[in-house]
């Protein structure tokens, strides 16, 4: 039942909880570099931290926040 939250979307802005994980620790590895790009392996490893997302999702969403504007 946990994991069905995770692919829910939110209301407000449409993204389920996993895109906002990565979002926000994509955000904070940007604050702590200083603005500067972040590598995929280090984003990767700090989402993992916070929801059990294999690789192969996890390079899905990425793509996906990249194509959508």
């Amino acid at each position: 039942m946990k994991e069905f939250g995770y692919k829910l979307p939110d209301v407000r802005d449409g993204l389920t909880s996993k895109e906002r994980i990565v979002l926000t620790c994509l955000q904070e590895a940007q604050r702590e570099l200083k603005g500067r790009n972040v590598p995929t392996a280090m984003l990767y490893g700090r989402v993992l931290e916070h929801v059990d997302l294999s690789e192969q999702e996890f390079v899905a969403i990425v793509q996906r926040m990249l194509t959508k504007r």
